[in-house]
């Protein structure tokens, strides 16, 4: 059983947020290099991020298990099909309304 008293549940909570952060962080650095900053702002579309993404943050671990969940998408259905970087960026941040 989990004791959310003890330093434990409270270390792993904030390991957990400072996975998330390196996780997101060395993904956008990823993306950026092999598509470049530049272009990157240039083909970003216009949208928002989900709700429940920001409430992920309070949840350890979860923001780092969504950012593998695109790494998943991005080599399973972008580069393994022959698409580049930039059309993954462009889905990524394109309504799909348009």
């Amino acid at each position: 059983m989990i004791d959310f008293g003890s330093n434990d549940v409270f270390a792993y909570s904030i390991f957990g947020l400072i996975l998330n952060f390196v996780f997101s962080i060395a993904f956008g650095l990823y993306l950026s290099k092999n598509i470049g900053v530049e272009e990157m702002m240039l083909s970003k579309g216009e949208r928002e991020q989900p709700w429940w993404l920001a409430l992920s943050l309070a949840i350890p671990y979860a923001k780092m298990i969504i950012t593998l969940y695109r790494v998943a998408i991005l080599q399973l259905y972008f580069l393994d099909q022959g698409k580049s970087h930039k059309e993954y960026w462009i889905y990524l941040t394109t309504n799909d309304d348009n």
